[in-house]
C-alpha cells in the first residue's frame, strides 16, 4: 500500500504513473513503502541501477525513457555527419587555424597568421577547436561537437520543464526540441547557433530554479550562460534576458530589495563572463591582433553594435553584403508578424508555432483566471509559462521585424520555446481533460495543427503528396476524439491523444529525415526538401541588362542553361516575390531571371567554398612553411577552401563579404614586399562582392604586375615573380606603406603586415 503526503493534493487527473503534485507543481515525496532497501528497488542498488531508475520520486518509465530519447537524438544527430564535410568552410578554416595557434584560437582568426577573424566572438569555435586538437582536423571532429551541444539541450530542456509538469511533459518537450527541422539541421552543422541555443536553455532553467527557492546562486549561473552566449553570437544572446529579468522581479519568493540585488548580481556576472574578452581584444595593440572581421573600423564594440547589432534591427549595416533596408522589406523578405510562416521560414520551424501561442494563451488564462475560482496552477507552472512565454515572444517578436541580415536558420533559437510550450500546455490540459473547456482547447489545438501542416506540406507538393492528406486526416480525427474524451474509456481517450501526437509531427519527422539524408555546406543553409523561394539572404543589383539566378540554399552549386550557376533544389514557388514573403522578384529556384532590378543570387566563394584542384593544393602547399601565408585571396570562403584543402595559412582579403578594410593595398604590398605571402588565388567564383574595401584594388595591381600561374582549373599569381623589372618597380618591390588609412586604421595594422609568422 502507498502512502502520499498529506499536502500533496491528487490532480483531477493525471498521466499514468506520473507523481503527485504539491503546491509548487514538483513530485511529491517517495512513497513510504518502497524505500530504496525493500520491494523492487532492491535490485537497484548500486550506480547502473541509478542510473537505469534515476529518482525514486520519478515513475519507474521516467528515466529509460529519458535516456531512450537522449539515445535517439544522439543517433538522428551524429547519423552520416561527415557527408557534410566541412559543412560552412567559413568556421571549419578558424577551428582548423585555432588547433595550429592559441593566439587563433583566442581572437578567433581566420587563418592562424592572424590577418583576420572571422565576423563573430569566437566562443562557438572554442569547442570544435578543442576536439580537432584533440583528434586531428576531420568532418567529425569539427561536427560531433554541435551533436553534442544537440544532445544537451534536449537534456536540459527535459529538466527544466519535469521538474514542474512531470517527465511525461519533459519527454515530450525535448521529442519536440529535438525533431523540430531547422534544430535537427543546425545540430549537425558548425554555425554558432547550436552553442547559443543550449546556453539559452541553460539560462531559462537557472532562472526557473531561482525562481523556486529565491537563491542567488541559480541568477548568477544564469548571467554566466548569457555572457557565454554573448561570446557565441553578441547581442542575439541578450535577446530574452528583458523578458526573465522583469519576471524574477516579479514573481521571486523573496523581498524586493533582494530580487534587485540579485538581478545585479546576475547583471554583474553577465558582463563579466562577456566581458574580459572583449576588453583584451579592445586594449590590445591593434598592430599585434588580427582585423576584427565583419567591422569597418578594427573594433569589437563596433562590430557588436553595428553589423551584428542594432543594423541587424535596422537594416543599417554597413560592409553587408545586403540588406533589408529597413521600412519592412528588401533583400531579407518582408517583415511582419507572418514572416516566420513564410514559404522560406514556415518548413523550418513553424509547425508547432500556432499550436505553442495557443497553449500559452490557455496556460496564463489558467493562471490567473484560476484563481479566482480556486483551480489556479502552482506557482512553479505559472512561472515556467511566463518564462518559456516571455523567450518565445520576445524571440518571434524581433525576427518577425528585424529588416537587416535574417537567414532561416536563425529560428533554431525558438525550437526549445516552442517545445517547452506544447509540451506544458498539453499536459495541463490533458490533466484537465474533464473540463469542457480544457478538451475544447486541445482540439482546436490538434485541429489547428494539422491543418497547417497540410499547408506546409502543400508548399512541396511534389514529394510525399501522400503525407499531408494523411496528417489532415489523422488531425482532424484526433480533434473530433478529443472533444468527446471525457466520455470516452480510458484506452480510447490515450489513442485519440496518440493520435493527435503522431499527426502534429508527422510532417517535422518527414522533414527531419530529408535533413538528415541531405549533406548540407556553405553559409546559408535550410532544412527538409525545397519549398518557395530558397533563402539565400543576398541582393546583388546586376549591370543594367543583365539577369541573374538564385540557387537553393546549402547545396552544391550546378551549372544551369547560359553557363549561370544554379541549385540542385528547385523551389516550387516562383512568380514575383518568390512565396518568400515579399522577397526579390525573380523565377523559381534554380531558374534564370531576366532584366534589371536586384537579384537574389548564390554566389559560389561569397556563401559556399569551393573545390580546390589537385595541382592548385600542391602549388599552395610547396615552399608553404617560407611564408606567413601560403596564398591570399579575396572573400573568406575562398580562402577557407585553399586553407582547409593544402593546410597551410591563406589571407583572406576583406574578410568574410570582401568589404572589409583588411587589408589595404599599401599594406599588402608591404607584406609582398617582405616576402609574406607567396601567391594570390583570382577570385573568379566572389561575383556577388560589393565593390567595396581594397579587393578590387589589390585584385587589379597584383594581375597588373606578376606572372600568371594555371594549376589545374586554378589561376594563381606568385608574388614571388614579376613581370617585369618595371612591374618590379612598381609592385614586386612596392613603395614602402604610405601610411594611408581605411576607416582609420594604419596600413601597417590591418593583418597584412602586423603578423610576422604564424603563431605555435
Amino acid at each position: 500500500m502507498t502512502t502520499h503526503h498529506p499536502d500533496a493534493p491528487m490532480p483531477p487527473t493525471r498521466l499514468p504513473g506520473e507523481p503527485r503534485h504539491g503546491r509548487t507543481g514538483r513530485p511529491g515525496p517517495v512513497p513510504a513503502a518502497d524505500g530504496p532497501d525493500s520491494g523492487p528497488y532492491a535490485r537497484l542498488r548500486g550506480l547502473p541501477g541509478r542510473v537505469w531508475r534515476g529518482s525514486l520520486e520519478d515513475p519507474a518509465w521516467a528515466r529509460p525513457g529519458l535516456l531512450a530519447l537522449l539515445a535517439v537524438t544522439a543517433v538522428l544527430y551524429v547519423w552520416d555527419l561527415g557527408a557534410s564535410g566541412y559543412a560552412n568552410q567559413f568556421y571549419s578554416a578558424a577551428v582548423q587555424a585555432a588547433s595550429e595557434s592559441w593566439k587563433a584560437m583566442f581572437f578567433g582568426s581566420s587563418d592562424a597568421a592572424n590577418s583576420i577573424t572571422v565576423d563573430k566572438p569566437p566562443g562557438a569555435l572554442w569547442p570544435m577547436a578543442l576536439s580537432v586538437r584533440l583528434f586531428g582536423l576531420s568532418s567529425w571532429s569539427v561536427l560531433v561537437p554541435e551533436a553534442l551541444m544537440g544532445v544537451a539541450t534536449v537534456g536540459v530542456l527535459y529538466a527544466a520543464v519535469k521538474r514542474h509538469f512531470g517527465p511525461a511533459a519533459g519527454l515530450l518537450a525535448g521529442a519536440i526540441c529535438a525533431l523540430t527541422p531547422v534544430a535537427v539541421l543546425m545540430f549537425r552543422f558548425n554555425n554558432p547557433d547550436a552553442l547559443l541555443c543550449l546556453l539559452m536553455v541553460c539560462a531559462v532553467y537557472c532562472v526557473l530554479r531561482g525562481l523556486d527557492d529565491g537563491r542567488t546562486r541559480w541568477l548568477v549561473l544564469a548571467g554566466v550562460c548569457f555572457g557565454l552566449g554573448f561570446l557565441t553570437k553578441t547581442l542575439q544572446a541578450w535577446l530574452i534576458v528583458p523578458p526573465l529579468a522583469l519576471l524574477y522581479a516579479l514573481c521571486a519568493p523573496v523581498r524586493m530589495r533582494t530580487r534587485l540585488a540579485q538581478l545585479l548580481w546576475a547583471g554583474l556576472a553577465m558582463l563579466v563572463s562577456a566581458g574580459w574578452w572583449v576588453a583584451i581584444v579592445e586594449l590590445w595593440p591593434k598592430s599585434s591582433r588580427p582585423y576584427i572581421g565583419g567591422s569597418q573600423d578594427n573594433s569589437f564594440l563596433g562590430l557588436t553594435f553595428g553589423y551584428n547589432g542594432f543594423g541587424r534591427i535596422t537594416g543599417d549595416e554597413s560592409g553587408s553584403v545586403g540588406g533589408g533596408r529597413g521600412g519592412g522589406g528588401g533583400g531579407w523578405g518582408l517583415t511582419g508578424f507572418d514572416r516566420l510562416f513564410g514559404s522560406d521560414m514556415g518548413g523550418q520551424i513553424a509547425w508547432l508555432l500556432p499550436a505553442a501561442f495557443i497553449l500559452l494563451v490557455a496556460g496564463v488564462w489558467l493562471a490567473w483566471r484560476g484563481r479566482r475560482k480556486g483551480t489556479a496552477l502552482p506557482s512553479g507552472q505559472r512561472a515556467a509559462f511566463l518564462a518559456w512565454g516571455g523567450a518565445l515572444v520576445m524571440t518571434f517578436l524581433t525576427f518577425s521585424f528585424m529588416s537587416g541580415i535574417f537567414h532561416q536558420y536563425y529560428n533554431v533559437a525558438l525550437a526549445p520555446y516552442i517545445g517547452a510550450l506544447v509540451a506544458m500546455g498539453t499536459v495541463v490540459l490533458w490533466r484537465r481533460r474533464s473540463s469542457r473547456a480544457a478538451a475544447v482547447v486541445l482540439s482546436v489545438t490538434a485541429a489547428v495543427t494539422a491543418g497547417w501542416s497540410y499547408v506546409l506540406l502543400g508548399r512541396t507538393a511534389h514529394w510525399l503528396p501522400w503525407l499531408r492528406w494523411s496528417v489532415l486526416i489523422g488531425g482532424v480525427a484526433a480533434a473530433l476524439a478529443l472533444l468527446l474524451v471525457a466520455r470516452l474509456g480510458r484506452r480510447l481517450a490515450w489513442w485519440a491523444a496518440g493520435a493527435g501526437i503522431a499527426a502534429s509531427l508527422g510532417g517535422p519527422v518527414a522533414y527531419v529525415f530529408n535533413t538528415v539524408g541531405t549533406p548540407h555546406g556553405g553559409s546559408i543553409v535550410t532544412a527538409g526538401p525545397a519549398s518557395g523561394m530558397p533563402g539565400m539572404g543576398m541582393v546583388i543589383r546586376g549591370k543594367k541588362g543583365t539577369g541573374g539566378v538564385f540557387f537553393g540554399a546549402g547545396q552544391k552549386p550546378k551549372k544551369a542553361p547560359g553557363g549561370q550557376q544554379a541549385g540542385q533544389q528547385g523551389g516550387s514557388q516562383g512568380g514575383p516575390q518568390g512565396g518568400a514573403q515579399g522577397g526579390p522578384q525573380g523565377g523559381g529556384a534554380g531558374g534564370e531571371r531576366r532584366g534589371k532590378g536586384p537579384v537574389l543570387v548564390g554566389v559560389g566563394g561569397l556563401l559556399d567554398g569551393q573545390d580546390i584542384d589537385p595541382k592548385a593544393k600542391a602549388a599552395v602547399k610547396a615552399d608553404a612553411d617560407d611564408y606567413t601565408w601560403a596564398l591570399a585571396t579575396v572573400g573568406s570562403q575562398n580562402a577557407a577552401s585553399y586553407q582547409l584543402a593544402s593546410g597551410k595559412p591563406v589571407m583572406s582579403i576583406g574578410g568574410f563579404n570582401g568589404s572589409d578594410p583588411s587589408p589595404t593595398l599599401e599594406a599588402f604590398k608591404e607584406a609582398v614586399r617582405q616576402g609574406k605571402i607567396h601567391y594570390f588565388a583570382e577570385a573568379e567564383r566572389l561575383g556577388g562582392q560589393r565593390q567595396e574595401g581594397y579587393g578590387p584594388a589589390i585584385t587589379s595591381w597584383v594581375k597588373a604586375n606578376f606572372e600568371k600561374v594555371k594549376a589545374g582549373k586554378s589561376t594563381l599569381y606568385d608574388l614571388t615573380k614579376p613581370k617585369s623589372q618595371k612591374g618590379s618597380g612598381q609592385g614586386a618591390s612596392g613603395q614602402k606603406a604610405s601610411g594611408q588609412k581605411a576607416s582609420g586604421q594604419k596600413a601597417s595594422g590591418q593583418g597584412a603586415s602586423g603578423q610576422g609568422a604564424k603563431e605555435k
